[in-house]
């Protein structure tokens, strides 16, 4: 039986497409025989980023001594955080073999949240995955723009799936008015103003999902519904219940909330840019447009059947295999890692 270990700066609870990614490859791993062994901020003393909770700093002293103990066959950095920080310098000292994940538009996001040159923090990500045998992103549009950038490792697309026993459209009802829907993170930089800014006749706004954003965004959109975080079945219900799920992120790399609304049937508007591009299937599953009212127009338009049974290509048995089939085995010298 071959031992994964997995790093990650995300706590197992939160509420995010990484560690739903994480959580549904471990689920699928373990069917296939696999044990799987996570080191996240519950392993060190760690702290909310100031401003910012739902990131976690982490203080990961002894995470040398936890990799030993666990002795893994295969070892994945999924965040380039504090906690993968440390593992990729105790991994690149003692010349274990690992890959790494690029989920995240890094650069983007640290310039948007406190200011750092993207440039500088595009050193910082070519220089963190330097070592890694392999690079997991999220499509092949993710996998052009790091060869652009100068990864000069093996990169990989990694896609993502649905949990259909609880996304699909059984949950829906009737009911009068357009419903748009967003879900996602109540941040600055989701771009989530241009979804609170739309006039669109006979029609309500729902914003689902928390963050350090959202006391203020509920003072200045009064017009929209914020009704906090949502999980499993609660969520579906929004999901299946809308006409329209409106994704105004321009810096997501793939963004799972809009194949979550697919499975659900429910067509996906948003802008021509990353992410979208690669997970939408213009007419069918959604519409893209530089107008996001325009795209919710088209969208209203689309058979919810089609978008639903268009979606089932996305599985996580397909994205662990993915993964599997990418793992890089690690180097053991005298029965140590």
């Amino acid at each position: 039986m071959k031992t994964i270990l997995i790093l990650t700066d995300n706590l197992p609870n939160q509420i995010n497409g990484v560690v739903t990614t994480y959580r549904n490859i471990v689920t699928e791993a373990e069917l296939d025989g696999y044990t799987v062994h996570c080191i996240t901020p519950l392993n060190f003393r760690h702290i909310d980023a100031p401003g910012y909770p739902e990131i976690k700093l982490s203080l990961p002293i002894g995470m040398g001594s936890l990799i030993n103990n666990i002795s893994p066959d295969f070892i994945h950095i999924a965040t380039e955080g504090p906690i993968g920080l440390y593992a990729r310098n105790y991994l690149s000292f003692h010349g274990i073999r690992h890959n790494t994940a690029y989920h995240t538009k890094f650069p983007e996001a640290a310039k948007k949240i406190i200011g750092i040159p993207e440039w500088l923090t595009w050193l910082y990500i070519k220089w963190f995955h330097k070592h890694s045998g392999k690079v997991l992103t999220t499509t092949n549009s993710m996998v052009r723009t790091l060869k652009a950038a100068g990864l000069d490792t093996e990169i990989i697309s990694w896609t993502r799936g649905v949990n259909r026993e609880v996304f699909n459209s059984s949950y829906r009802t009737k009911h009068d008015q357009i419903v748009l829907l967003c879900v996602g993170r109540v941040s600055l930089e989701k771009n989530l103003e241009s979804f609170f800014e739309i006039k669109y006749p006979n029609s309500i706004k729902i914003m689902v999902g928390d963050g350090p954003m959202l006391d203020i965004y509920k003072k200045k959109y009064t017009d929209v519904q914020f009704v906090g975080s949502k999980q499993g079945k609660e969520l579906a219900e929004y999901f299946a219940n809308a006409d329209v799920f409106v994704f105004p992120s321009r810096w997501d790399t793939f963004g799972i909330v809009m194949i979550e609304a697919m499975a659900c049937g429910t067509p996906v508007a948003a802008y021509p840019c990353q992410g979208p591009l690669d997970v939408i299937d213009r007419g069918v599953t959604g519409c893209i447009n530089t107008t996001l009212v325009d795209a919710i127009e088209s969208c209203l338009t689309i058979s919810r059947n089609v978008v639903e049974t268009t979606s089932k290509k996305w599985t996580w048995r397909h994205a662990w295999e993915i993964f599997r089939d990418n793992l890089v085995s690690v180097n053991k010298r005298d029965n140590k890692l």
